[in-house]
């Protein structure tokens, strides 16, 4: 396994993050600290929820055009950001092995324990293939990841849709810079649909998306000697109409001054007072071709599931 990020780096991170996001006006934190043992179990709960149709949509997509994106691309590589679990990533190992292609997968996250157990797991059901675990976080590491084309590089789930429009820009570019003439970009994003339903998939009947929202508080304490009450905040999920998102919030219920030990700061919350914890743009496809070309990268192909929920896009440098 291959290590750019260390135990004290995402520390640092944690704290600046935590630092800058509760001393700004509004108050944010960023969703990637949603997931530590605890959070991804809950997202992993969230993904077989009625309401949240992504994880389905895109696994739906992968079972129907995998064989099509592996005679497309015939990647001896493929890569993958924000791996997690990789279960949705086999229907394509499966593919590109059937293809005859495939030598090298290297899957890619922050959590060294959770990609180790993954990265095994896949080994083993693979075993002609070089399983190379990175981890890193792929905001600041692209240049650094494992070159070696033709590559197919994978980031599914709708991830994209979490960065703000101009560092979305921003990393799309910095992905495309890494990439050879040879390489292509499997994206998963979700579309913009009726507003019903997209709120219901973060807002769930039974509460989970509520407590893994909550869960970024649980971290903080932990790691930060914090004394937030997470049972003190609301969840929120609303639709931004002009942003194209869903964003996802926690409202403080009553007027609470929350202490954070590790980093010898105190911070006011007014009652009602509302802190953003993870935007979700969703897409049209023409929105997301724009975006892709204005990044140096070609759409080749563009596939959605039967109801038009979510977008498969394939791409590669213009």
């Amino acid at each position: 396994m291959e290590r750019f990020l260390t135990a004290d780096d995402l520390d640092k991170a944690l704290r600046q993050d935590v630092w800058e996001g509760l001393t700004a006006h509004p108050k944010t934190l960023p969703p990637k600290w949603f997931y530590d043992e605890r959070g991804s179990a809950l997202f992993e709960e969230i993904t077989e929820l009625d309401e949240y149709y992504p994880t389905r949509r895109e696994r739906q997509i992968l079972l129907e055009h995998a064989r099509e994106i592996a005679a497309a691309t015939g990647a001896r590589t493929l890569l993958e950001l924000g791996a997690g679990s990789g279960e949705k990533t086999r229907l394509l190992l499966a593919a590109l092995s059937a293809e005859g292609t495939l030598r090298d997968y290297v899957p890619v996250d922050v959590s060294g324990d959770f990609l180790a157990a993954a990265a095994g797991r896949i080994a083993r059901d693979h075993p002609h293939l070089t399983v190379r675990p990175v981890v890193a976080d792929y905001e600041q590491h692209l240049h650094l990841l494992p070159t070696g084309p033709p590559r197919l590089l994978v980031f599914l789930g709708g991830t994209i849709g979490n960065f703000p429009p101009a560092e979305r820009s921003s990393f799309l570019s910095a992905l495309r810079a890494t990439m050879d003439d040879r390489d292509a970009l499997l994206l998963g994003a979700d579309l913009v649909k009726d507003t019903g339903r997209l709120v219901r998939a973060y807002a769930d009947a039974r509460g989970v998306t509520a407590e893994f929202n909550r869960n970024v508080l649980h971290v903080i304490n932990r790691r930060l000697e914090a004394d937030f009450v997470p049972e003190a905040f609301d969840h929120i999920a609303l639709w931004d109409p002009r942003n194209e998102w869903i964003e996802m919030r926690l409202r403080a219920r009553d007027a609470q001054t929350v202490r954070i030990g590790g980093l010898e700061l105190t911070v006011e919350f007014a009652a009602g007072e509302q802190m953003r914890t993870e935007i979700s743009a969703k897409f049209r496809p023409e929105r997301l071709e724009a975006e892709l070309n204005a990044a140096g990268l070609a759409l080749e192909a563009l596939w959605t599931d039967e109801h038009g929920d979510f977008s498969l896009s394939l791409a590669r440098p213009a």
